[in-house]
């Protein structure tokens, strides 16, 4: 019997010390599982004209991001990025589940990349791309 309570309570910490497993936009079209397993991943374009073509992007190590975190599934996984377009030097690992930052998760349904408060298509989602104010987005805590 004792032997079988310290089995419980030894699962019950390694469950609790483990980090929470990767996250994902439940209904990201942008992700695909092909047959054989693997995973296509689409990412947003970087717009052709406006300030988001012309600018410098803020790295992710250089701590200069004054906005929310853009969590942005990408062939590496799922990233922090300091931008939708998760360009190079702009993600970092995520530290999704074990630090609590102000994020926005990338998301894609139909043609229409979205803007997410939560990892759910049925979350708060604005499109990326309409004209303010409709595309001002929904950041949470989390």
């Amino acid at each position: 019997m004792k032997l079988l309570q310290f089995a419980m309570a030894a699962t019950f910490c390694a469950l609790a010390a483990a980090p929470a497993s990767a996250q994902y936009v439940k209904g990201n079209e942008a992700v695909k599982v092909m047959p054989d397993g693997s995973r296509r991943v689409e990412l947003p374009p970087v717009p052709v004209a406006g300030p988001a073509s012309k600018s410098r992007p803020c790295a992710a190590e250089a701590g200069c991001n004054a906005g929310p975190w853009h969590m942005v599934e990408t062939t590496d996984g799922l990233r922090e990025c300091t931008e939708p377009f998760a360009r190079p030097t702009t993600c970092r690992a995520s530290s999704y589940g074990t630090k609590k930052l102000s994020r926005l998760w990338i998301a894609k349904r139909g043609p229409t990349w979205l803007w997410c408060q939560y990892p759910d298509i049925g979350s708060k989602c604005v499109d990326m791309h309409a004209r303010p104010p409709a595309n001002l987005p929904y950041d949470a805590v989390q």
